[in-house]
């Protein structure tokens, strides 16, 4: 069995403070680097960087390879289609991978097997795409999404992005039209932080405050919700949240737009997270996991939906040929046997991380579904006063020993690695965390 994790060298190694050095004098000022990783390399759960360190990934590079780095499937897959046909564009021409693809994410759309597909590079343009369809179909101008949210960095999916000010910060004039609303709680248990046991939730508000105040419902298009959100902080709503939010949008006649990039491929132990609530949304964003690793995303909307006309939208790389094989593939090992690994594993490592929270103090909560798991960072117990520091410095801690993790929200730790991953991944994995909250005392 390879070792893993494995460090040979102080962090950064010699290798890669030249890769890094040679990268700070060419690249965009703007890329975050969560550390100083240098990869060559990756198989499975395991990263290899330019020195011969190995690190477990917990963080499947940002969510996305689901199925674990270079799974030989996905891999062969890609070889094969690529020997095949690389481009012609799905906008213009008609080829197998795109037309199965769009056929088998229509089939596991929720309820009636009327579900449309269009598909594109990323999360980002998925979002784009939604807000656009959204705009078209119901020829309405505003938008409805929420704090905390994160739907990606081009100008119309910043202007939904809620999460961190810097991702929006001198940017303005942004998208106009678009409204956001407190996340699964109404305005004042989120001031007052005692939304863990709040019974009223801000949707019932809206009717009475911001639809009589300052927005017209008739004016809405869409209200565009992470059925858990994932940069926000791994937020799970409760349970009446969603379906109180599908009433209200039924109410009126506004869209409800699922953004699943994150939470959705079977990460959660469902196909889509919106199943737990049995909500059935207007539109769903995929992107992230979809591939695996290759660059592809998709919206789905139902057939008397997605009403936009010939040569309104397009994309002259989305659902390229190879990156669709990636993405059939994926689905094939997802919906064959991960998606029940998310359940059961994710349980186990569940357990694993509520009773860290018995023994270390700083950790105030500990929320998720399946493998999208996060710990909160907390200076004060009984107030929940989040500690950002205290996640920043596991986070770093954790890369020094050999585990891949990232920060989320304002204080939150996330544990998301590929659906592979074995009970002995998480047990090497927690033993890692305790010696690093051990040794933060």
């Amino acid at each position: 069995m390879t070792e893993v994790p494995r460090i040979v060298t102080d962090l950064p190694g010699p290798q890669a403070k030249a890769l890094i050095d040679a990268e700070v004098r060419v690249a965009s000022p703007s890329l975050i680097k969560a550390y100083p990783l240098a990869v060559d390399r990756a198989h499975g759960i395991i990263v290899e960087d330019v020195d011969g360190n190995r690190f477990m990934d917990f963080m499947s590079g940002i969510a996305t390879t689901i199925t674990g780095h270079c799974h030989p499937d996905v891999v062969k897959a890609i070889q094969d289609q690529a020997e095949r046909l690389i481009h012609i564009c799905g906008t213009d021409f008609y080829y197998s991978p795109y037309t199965r693809l769009c056929e088998r994410l229509a089939d596991l759309g929720p309820g009636q097997k009327d579900w449309h597909v269009f598909l594109g590079n990323s999360g980002a343009e998925a979002v784009e795409a939604a807000i656009k369809l959204a705009r078209h179909h119901t020829r309405r101008q505003y938008i409805i999404a929420f704090h905390g949210a994160f739907h990606g960095r081009t100008c119309g999916a910043v202007s939904l992005t809620a999460s961190k000010i810097k991702q929006r910060a001198g940017f303005s004039p942004l998208l106009p039209g678009v409204v956001h609303m407190p996340y699964g709680h109404c305005y004042r248990c989120v001031y007052n932080r005692t939304y863990p046991d709040c019974n009223v939730y801000c949707v019932e508000h809206w009717r009475d405050t911001i639809f009589k105040t300052t927005l017209s419902p008739d004016e809405v298009a869409a209200v565009v919700v992470e059925p858990i959100q994932g940069e926000g902080g791994h937020i799970v709503p409760p349970a009446e949240y969603l379906p109180r939010l599908r009433k209200l949008c039924d109410d009126f006649g506004i869209l409800l737009v699922a953004d699943e990039i994150q939470c959705g491929m079977g990460r959660t132990g469902k196909f889509l997270a919106l199943e737990y609530s049995g909500v059935e949304p207007d539109i769903i964003t995929l992107g992230k996991g979809l591939g695996s690793g290759m660059p592809i995303s998709a919206i789905m909307a139902r057939k008397k939906t997605m009403t936009w006309p010939p040569g309104s939208h397009g994309s002259t790389f989305g659902g390229n040929p190879v990156a669709c094989a990636a993405a059939l593939t994926t689905l094939d090992l997802v919906l064959g046997g991960l998606m029940e690994n998310a359940v059961g594993i994710g349980g186990y490592l569940k357990e694993k991380m509520l009773a860290l929270q018995s023994r270390h103090a700083v950790i105030g909560d500990v929320r998720g579904k399946g493998l999208m798991l996060a710990m909160e960072f907390v200076s004060d117990q009984k107030k929940k006063t989040p500690a950002p520091q205290a996640a920043h410095a596991f986070v770093q801690g954790c890369f020094q020993k050999g585990l891949l993790v990232l920060d989320c929200g304002e204080s939150s730790v996330r544990l998301a690695p590929p659906l592979i991953v074995t009970r002995q991944d998480i047990d090497t994995a927690v033993e890692i965390i305790e010696g690093v909250l051990s040794e933060s005392g």
